[in-house]
């Protein structure tokens, strides 16, 4: 029988409404009628645009501002709950969420931001809204504002991911792994094959972001790589990758898995979305350099899972980036591992929880 699903997002760069828009295809394929919210939309007029401004000023421009936001409202602490930053602003968002769930009367709801998570749990937990509610946990990194009791259901990337939501939340917590299209799934690997020097991408996310862009790309060109940049939507920086010797620097492209079937190593500074659809298209993973905050929590915890190669500097960088780029135990070891972290499909468990 079809259920009505709500998915609540969040416009924050483009990972969160990556996994809402593959979550919404896959219950749309099993023949649920699926609604998509931007809980940004749910906050009164200007809020949300306002804290997606402020965000990405400060993860651009301020990074150890952001990094102390971080380390004092979100980093994991025994015995914390949600994060006082979150929490006032979640009830910003109660009157307008309940007016949806009155009109449109799902059988279910899943948030895949922290913020969306907070709004439902809190409703859920003082009996306000009386849906079923999950949450998927896009973080390898499991911080606070992901956490919070009231919610039915957590899914997340990966077995540790799981065991921090149910410690923090006392819930049934299930790793589903990664939600990445298909077309991800077996794409890297025939570069191997190719000639001329290997080709690596660098991902910055969809705002450009990372300190030493530039320079970690021209390190790798005059060590006879091809470093591709994905400079997402910041033109500035695409330009001014032009303009390096040996690179070739990319806008915003829809093309990901074709990107990553002609390349040898992918370079990740904030373990999300292209992290894990390069896991999915066995593309080895090296985290270099990541983003403050929740990027540098999550590249180091990939790396703690074998998931991915951590590199601590240029050296290591380049050590890693040549070993995984040619065919033998060290990149078979990386891909079997990010293959391995598939396990369910996370929207029939949604699908299941309005049962």
């Amino acid at each position: 029988m079809g259920r009505r699903c709500l998915v609540v997002s969040a416009s924050m760069g483009a990972g969160h409404d990556a996994v809402a828009g593959e979550l919404a295809r896959r219950l749309r394929a099993d023949g649920h009628d699926v609604l998509v919210r931007d809980v940004l939309t749910l906050l009164p007029p200007g809020v949300g645009a306002a804290v997606r401004g402020f965000y990405r000023f400060v993860v651009r421009r301020l990074p150890p501002v952001y990094a102390a936001i971080h380390a004092l409202f979100l980093a994991p602490r025994p015995g914390a709950g949600r994060g006082p930053d979150v929490a006032p602003m979640a009830a910003l968002a109660e009157r307008r969420l309940g007016a949806l769930v009155a009109a449109w009367r799902p059988d279910v709801i899943v948030s895949t931001f922290h913020l969306a998570g907070q709004v439902t749990g809190r409703m859920r937990g003082r009996g306000a809204l009386r849906v079923p509610c999950a949450v998927y946990v896009t973080d390898f990194a499991v911080h606070r504002a992901w956490l919070d009791p009231g919610n039915d259901l957590y899914l997340c990337v990966s077995g540790p991911a799981a065991r921090a939501a149910r410690d923090g939340t006392g819930r049934v917590a299930v790793a589903a792994g990664p939600v990445v299209p298909q077309e991800f799934h077996g794409a890297g690997g025939r570069a191997l094959e190719a000639g001329g020097p290997p080709v690596v991408l660098l991902s910055a996310g969809a705002w450009g972001v990372g300190p030493g862009l530039l320079r970690t790309a021209g390190a790798l060109a005059r060590h006879g790589f091809l470093p591709v940049l994905l400079c997402g939507r910041d033109e500035r920086l695409r330009r001014r990758a032009e303009r390096v010797p040996g690179v070739r620097a990319l806008g915003w492209t829809d093309d990901m898995p074709g990107l990553m079937a002609s390349a040898r190593v992918l370079v990740d500074n904030a373990a999300g979305q292209t992290a894990v659809q390069a896991l999915a298209a066995g593309l080895p993973v090296v985290g270099y350099r990541p983003i403050a905050g929740h990027g540098a929590a999550g590249v180091r915890q990939m790396a703690a899972e074998g998931l991915t190669a951590y590199a601590a500097d240029l050296p290591a960088l380049l050590a890693a980036v040549g070993e995984l780029a040619r065919p033998g135990a060290a990149r078979d070891r990386r891909t079997a591992a990010g293959s391995a972290v598939f396990r369910a499909d996370a929207a029939r468990l949604v699908a299941d929880l309005g049962a």
